[in-house]
């Protein structure tokens, strides 16, 4: 799957019927080779997301994670077309699938993306630099936060979403998790050469475990801290290019 199913194949769609400037959608990503989990068990993971996308239930488009009671830390290229109309955007917390109803639904305010969110590209695909995004939301929410912290020497993750459980699959609502080996920038550089920025980038997955669509903005879980945001790939579960993510750190 290119790299615009990681991130959002809908992006695009919504931005046009609000009349926006089209954007090249970076990839989305959704959980390959996980099983079911319930929210409670991330209490400060939401699905981003608008009412008016009709393609997903839930408006779902994207992952996010609480940082503070009224902050969400996301993927910068799931956000960045809304900074002008943030009201249209929401954040659900505590929804173990996406067409049932239940949860907190809260409406964004304000949407700041990385000073240094640009785009190039490889294989003709859309690379995310500093692939962050924070959003206020339009009110507190009584939640924890988010554990942040770098991986250290973790060997392997966790990554949790409701997107895609393979390139084929358009269907799957459920949030679901899967363990993923960090291969190390040395694979990342192998796979991805310039492309991959170890400076706020790192890679996690593999062929039987990896993120795809629609995942993007989701946590990836090492040392028991979210160490970085699924951004971006060359497909999804697809031999040698392991998801890229963005580092947290990154985030002025």
């Amino acid at each position: 799957m290119a790299l615009l199913s990681r991130r959002l194949l809908g992006t695009a769609l919504l931005g046009a019927s609000l009349g926006l400037a089209p954007l090249a959608a970076p990839p989305a990503n959704a959980v390959l080779g996980g099983a079911p989990v319930p929210a409670a068990r991330y209490p400060w993971l939401a699905a981003v997301g608008s009412p008016i996308f009709f393609v997903r239930p839930s408006g779902q488009f994207c992952g996010g994670v609480l940082t503070a009671p009224d902050r969400l830390l996301t993927a910068g290229h799931c956000v960045s077309m809304f900074r002008s109309v943030p009201g249209v955007l929401t954040v659900t917390f505590g929804r173990d699938d996406l067409t049932n109803r239940g949860g907190e639904t809260v409406t964004v305010k304000s949407v700041r993306v990385h000073p240094k969110y640009r785009e190039t590209s490889f294989k003709g695909e859309t690379v995310s630099h500093h692939d962050l995004a924070v959003l206020t939301l339009a009110r507190r929410v009584n939640r924890p936060s988010a554990p942040l912290g770098a991986p250290g020497d973790a060997r392997t993750g966790e990554i949790a979403g409701w997107g895609f459980t393979s390139e084929n699959d358009l269907f799957n609502t459920r949030l679901r998790a899967a363990r993923v080996p960090l291969p190390g920038d040395a694979a990342c550089r192998r796979a991805y050469g310039d492309s991959f920025d170890p400076s706020d980038m790192l890679c996690a997955g593999s062929a039987k475990a990896d993120s795809c669509q629609f995942d993007s903005g989701g946590p990836l879980i090492a040392g028991g801290r979210v160490a970085a945001l699924v951004s971006w790939g060359y497909g999804c579960g697809k031999p040698g290019y392991p998801g890229v993510y963005a580092k947290l750190a990154s985030m002025p």
